[in-house]
């Protein structure tokens, strides 16, 4: 996976960092893989990220999920 697959589904690059942290987040916190990969949490954020699985959404405090 490349930073630019990763762009074409992200506005910006601080974008995708952001989004990235938070994805590695709950992917630590036990949070259910959406690509499916053995990877490591980062590279299988970039992969969600690049896929279009994980986008940047409003906050929802009551479900606690950012996306």
């Amino acid at each position: 996976v490349t930073v630019e697959d990763c762009l074409k589904n992200v506005n910006s690059r601080f974008e995708l960092v952001h989004l990235a942290v938070k994805r590695v987040r709950q992917l630590q916190k036990g949070a259910k893989r959406l690509v499916g990969s053995d990877n490591k949490d980062i590279v299988e954020a970039l992969r969600e990220i690049a896929a279009g699985r994980v986008r940047m959404g409003v906050e929802r405090e009551e479900e606690g999920s950012d996306f």
